[in-house]
């Protein structure tokens, strides 16, 4: 939607807030512009650097499955985490800051895909519009619908997922929780 597409500055003035060490962001002004933005609304952050290859160019992915603060909170947390909080890189360093694109992702409610087997969620999910939740005792990860990009297959998708929770790749076996939620996707300009 066209109004999402202020997201990813309101993203990038998160993270060189950080940088600079000075509050950048008024966020009544922002409020009083855009007041949605005061909604709770689960967003993701994405950063991917401009010069590599697609599929490894992530450069740190931090997000919210549920709604739980104002939109204008979750995308500056979520901003600041992925590019100095995600575990898998090491902390964004100024001179990369111009080298990331930044995506925001805003969610759907979660919600659960009742299913028999495996030939049966793979009926209810829907590649390339739904991204996935999946729990299996203590163990949950998600992927994004934009994952479906580089991982088209059904199968690979969810044998991804399931190694991204810290189990086998072949964890659909075990019947685990799936809940299904769409995505609004906004880059950069």
């Amino acid at each position: 939607m066209e109004k999402y597409k202020i997201l990813p500055k309101l993203a990038r003035l998160s993270i060189l807030e950080e940088f600079e060490g000075k509050k950048l962001i008024n966020k009544e002004e922002w409020l009083s512009k855009y007041p949605w933005l005061g909604e709770k609304r689960a967003t993701f952050v994405t950063l991917k650097l401009k010069d590599k290859p697609r599929g490894s160019n992530l450069r740190g992915c931090i997000g919210s499955i549920l709604p739980y603060r104002p939109m204008i909170d979750d995308v500056i947390e979520n901003a600041k985490a992925a590019a100095f909080s995600d575990p898998r890189f090491p902390p964004l360093r100024p001179e990369e800051f111009d080298k990331v694109k930044i995506e925001v992702s805003v969610l759907t409610i979660p919600q659960k895909v009742d299913y028999e087997d495996i030939e049966d969620l793979r009926r209810k999910i829907r590649p390339g519009v739904d991204g996935i939740i999946l729990q299996l005792g203590n163990h949950q990860a998600t992927f994004l619908p934009t994952v479906w990009n580089e991982l088209p297959l059904f199968d690979l998708f969810f044998a991804h997922l399931c190694v991204k929770a810290g189990l086998p790749g072949d964890c659909l076996k075990f019947h685990p929780t799936i809940y299904k939620y769409q995505a609004i996707e906004v880059e950069e300009e």
